[in-house]
């Protein structure tokens, strides 16, 4: 019996992969069939801003919490490198994998690209299709030496586009320059004064890996401190409002202890039924705090895990 191999399977799940280095409208959809909401021209799914702006406030383990409650337990990525420490970088994701450079597979893909209209060197294709939301997600095998993907002048293209950062598998070279670009991050995995060698670009947006974390098209990165976590885009809106709904639990759970209502023990365990109840009303009575109504969160809460 013949042995199938990856290659050949990749062949057939994505026959447009290694002729246009991407996946057709219609791959993109099916694969992200779970989302319902608005879509960019190639199919990719776009997470509406508003989702994105909220989103900066949550937590890495709030959304991990999420993420494994659904079932999605690839999604993260830690020890980064990266030029603002404290600030995050959220946004959907674009993708692009590259590989070891091969002259003749690297010679064809370049030809191929120019034909099909992309201008320059690979490395700059990405660059070339983002849109103001987006971040640059890259699998560049974890090259940092020769394996620099951006420098200032790309950061400031990548910015100009975007008004985001990007993850990075890879090097970067330039920091200072990078520093001064007001509002622009990079999580990389390290720092070169080398330039970009002996790759090639084989996958744009298409399904990429970031060390443990399995990255598709379309889902929301958000890159904090602790790490990079990769939301799947039908996930994104309930990890906002279970950020929030926590942090509204947060402020009522300090307020009643201030008061001298409950003890810390109280607080701190799994709240009783009296608890809960007086938590409900107690949103009742600041409507402005809520960001969907009170019977969605109740919900929400009851499937928990907290």
């Amino acid at each position: 019996m013949k042995r199938i191999t990856l290659p050949f399977l990749l062949c057939m799940l994505f026959p447009a992969l290694l002729m246009a280095q991407s996946i057709s409208r219609e791959q993109m959809m099916y694969y992200t069939q779970e989302w319902q909401g608005e879509r960019f021209a190639d199919g990719r799914p776009k997470v509406p801003d508003a989702i994105l702006k909220r989103m900066e406030k949550v937590s890495i383990e709030e959304a991990w919490a999420v993420l494994r409650k659904h079932g999605f337990h690839n999604q993260f990525e830690g020890n980064w490198q990266s030029i603002h420490p404290d600030v995050p970088v959220v946004g959907r994701a674009l993708t692009a994998q590259y590989m070891p450079k091969r002259p003749d597979i690297r010679q064809r893909m370049l030809d191929d690209g120019h034909k099909a209209g992309r201008i320059g060197n690979m490395n700059s294709w990405p660059i070339d299709m983002l849109t103001e939301g987006d971040v640059y997600v890259a699998d560049c095998f974890g090259k940092v030496k020769d394996g620099t993907l951006i420098g200032d002048n790309l950061g400031n293209s990548i910015f100009a586009k975007s008004k985001r950062g990007v993850v990075f598998d890879a090097g970067s070279r330039d920091l200072e320059g990078l520093q001064q670009i007001e509002g622009f991050n990079a999580f990389v995995r390290g720092w070169d004064p080398s330039f970009l060698q002996e790759t090639m670009l084989m996958g744009l947006n298409t399904p990429i890996r970031i060390g443990g974390a399995t990255v598709f098209p379309g889902d929301v990165v958000l890159a904090k401190r602790e790490g990079v976590i990769f939301i799947p885009p039908q996930l994104a809106e309930e990890v906002v409002v279970t950020a929030e709904i926590v942090a509204l639990r947060d402020a009522f759970g300090h307020q009643r202890l201030r008061e001298g209502v409950y003890t810390p023990g109280q607080i701190d365990s799994r709240w009783t039924p009296e608890i809960e109840a007086d938590f409900l009303k107690w949103i009742e009575q600041h409507p402005e705090k809520l960001s969907v109504s009170v019977e969605e969160m109740k919900e929400l809460l009851k499937s928990r895990t907290w």
